[in-house]
């Protein structure tokens, strides 16, 4: 009969170990038991970027990049995206099941009572230069939120902990549309409760006192769409910050803050932005040809292609491709998307590609779609992190009602010089 277990032969010393298998997984632990001798430290798993080790256990979301498929809490992103809203997703991925019509009800509420910033945040974004990035300061008015409300230290509170994550959600729209007010020298718009979570975010940015103004409903369930696909992705690198930072049991604004600024690198939040200069540069569908002989000669990236765990379609790319369609029938035609649409067809079909199992991601058409929105380059990262909030405070309450997590504390391999004596500085 097979056992679920791994045998292990050190050949330096002959030892044979037998080591558990348990979800696919064995613990990094268990080869400390690997010795050479009894002052030999143990045997260490070594995983720069983490490739290939899992730190913990989870239920929030699940992927098979070879498939092709995300889901959330069990639900496809597919279902979710067509018949589902931002908040109704929040609430799933931080409460585990659909809400009910009256409990829906009732989140929706809640976030509203808390789209309102506080006096002395709304003063903080006006402290900032005009052209200060975005990101920036929604990295500190998230992190000076943990000065406004210092109950929320008391992380195993479960009511303190809601609370905030009520807080989270409805303000960073607000921090949002508050930090682009400012850039462009216009008065800020209070939030409007009436609105749904996406055209409220709209209506911030773009009111001016116009009569008969209207959010585009096209355009708000377009970003609204967009925010169920950005919510959530497993243990990416801001997902990681926020597990990290909050595993020292710091309150969840400073790990959110942490978390994005992870975002913030043009590696992780800013691919949108790169595919969008991209397009740029080749500027005309019958420049393609061209510009993928430069790609497959090494001279030029191609943006938007491959992700780290998708080794098939993104299933993102492919609901944002139909929403890019329907936003661009809703506002002014944009020729970057016959660049994009051609770009596509044209890296599908060839070998070089293929072979390399290069796909769209979910960065190749969402840019285009932000651009069509009005929304500035520089707001991309920003536009990313705030649906993300609920998939980084789902992460960091599962982290904390775990028992086997504790404080994040990876191992190294050290490299360095041996043991030495100092030198008096006249003496070297």
């Amino acid at each position: 009969m097979s056992k679920n277990t791994l045998t292990v032969t050190d050949n330096r010393t002959g030892k044979t170990y037998e080591i558990p298998i348990e979800n696919g997984t064995i613990r990094a632990t268990d080869l400390r038991q690997i010795k050479t001798d009894d002052d030999d430290f143990g045997l260490m798993s070594y995983d720069p970027a983490y490739l290939n080790t899992a730190s913990c256990k989870s239920s929030i979301t699940y992927i098979d990049g070879d498939k092709g498929i995300l889901e959330y809490r069990g639900y496809p992103i597919e279902q979710l995206a067509e018949q589902s809203s931002y908040l109704e997703v929040a609430y799933l991925l931080l409460y585990g099941e659909l809400p009910s019509k009256e409990r829906l009800a009732w989140w929706e509420y809640r976030i509203s009572r808390h789209l309102f910033l506080h006096n002395s945040l709304v003063e903080l974004i006006q402290a900032f230069r005009y052209d200060a990035h975005p990101m920036g300061i929604l990295i500190s008015s998230v992190a000076a939120m943990s000065t406004l409300y210092p109950e929320a230290k008391n992380i195993h509170d479960p009511a303190v902990r809601e609370k905030q994550i009520w807080r989270i959600i409805g303000q960073i729209p607000t921090i949002a549309a508050f930090a682009y007010r400012h850039r462009i020298g216009r008065p800020f718009n209070l939030p409007d409760s009436s609105l749904s979570y996406t055209a409220n975010l709209l209506y911030m940015m773009d009111y001016m006192n116009q009569r008969d103004y209207e959010v585009n409903p096209v355009l708000a369930k377009a970003l609204d769409v967009l925010f169920i696909l950005h919510a959530d992705h497993e243990q990416n690198c801001s997902t990681s910050v926020m597990r990290s930072v909050g595993s020292s049991h710091a309150d969840p604004y400073n790990a959110l803050a942490a978390a994005a600024a992870a975002l913030y690198g043009p590696l992780h939040g800013g691919a949108n932005e790169a595919v969008l200069r991209m397009l740029q540069q080749i500027g005309h569908p019958k420049n393609v040809p061209g510009f993928i002989e430069r790609v497959k000669k090494g001279e030029m990236r191609l943006m938007g292609f491959g992700h780290r765990v998708y080794k098939n379609y993104d299933p993102r790319a492919k609901i944002i491709r139909k929403i890019a369609h329907e936003v661009f029938a809703a506002t002014a035609a944009n020729p970057l998307l016959d660049v994009a649409m051609e770009l596509e067809r044209t890296a599908l079909e060839d070998e070089y590609f293929i072979a390399r199992k290069l796909y769209p991601n979910v960065d190749f058409y969402s840019g285009l779609i932000y651009q069509a929105l009005r929304f500035p380059i520089e707001y991309f990262p920003f536009l990313f992190a705030i649906p993300r909030a609920s998939g980084w405070l789902a992460q960091w309450l599962e982290m904390l009602e775990d028992p086997e997590q504790k404080i994040t504390r990876p191992r190294q391999v050290y490299i360095g010089s041996q043991r030495r004596d100092y030198i008096p500085v006249d003496q070297r």
